[in-house]
């Protein structure tokens, strides 16, 4: 019983409660010119809640597949993002590693953007995975950070001290330049996104 609530009923309750704390919310955007190309769009493993409202104010109309671990985590959140009409690629580096990055490229080649914790799905917080930089430089695609940070919030204990904004605050959200990591080494490509991710990165 408590699996199936898990898997069939949390998803949509997290969806109704993330759509009341957003309404709730003043919502202020800070993002680059929409070139309209496939992108890959990083974001912070505990700032995952806020990042379906950063894309869909900057691509109405896009079509974005996040990229998610195959753990029972996983499980829900593809099923929570389903809800606001995103896709699935699921995989991650310890298991389907080779399949999901293929999968990914084939997207963002057919037009599509793809979404990445480079943290996720174990940590450490604020870490970037070899993944991104493979994705990126074997499909020529163009990352961009995705933040946000939250006037009100809880803050949970997790590894990724996970944040949920609370209702009636100020939520600003933020969006980088598109930038390219193809001709750097993994270790400089990964540290050059890390400190692009930081600056709008909350505590």
């Amino acid at each position: 019983m408590l699996k199936y609530f898990k898997l069939n009923v949390l998803p949509h309750l997290l969806y109704y409660l993330v759509r009341f704390i957003y309404a709730t919310n003043k919502k202020v955007y800070h993002h680059p010119k929409n070139d309209g190309k496939a992108m890959i769009i990083c974001m912070w493993h505990g700032d995952l809640m806020s990042q379906p409202y950063n894309y869909f104010s900057f691509r109405k109309d896009g079509n974005v597949k996040a990229m998610i671990s195959h753990n029972k985590d996983g499980e829900i959140i593809s099923k929570l993002v389903s809800n606001f009409k995103i896709g699935s690629v699921r995989g991650s580096s310890s298991k389907g590693a080779a399949k999901v990055l293929i999968e990914a490229i084939r997207e963002l080649k057919s037009g599509n953007d793809i979404a990445i914790t480079p943290d996720g799905p174990r940590g450490p917080r604020y870490s970037v995975a070899d993944g991104v930089i493979a994705l990126a430089q074997k499909s020529d695609a163009k990352v961009v950070c995705f933040n946000s940070i939250a006037t009100k919030y809880w803050q949970f204990k997790s590894w990724d001290k996970f944040v949920l904004p609370k209702p009636f605050g100020r939520i600003d959200f933020y969006i980088s330049e598109p930038f390219d990591v193809k001709n750097m080494n993994f270790d400089e490509a990964k540290e050059f996104i890390k400190q692009k991710m930081l600056i709008n990165s909350m505590p």
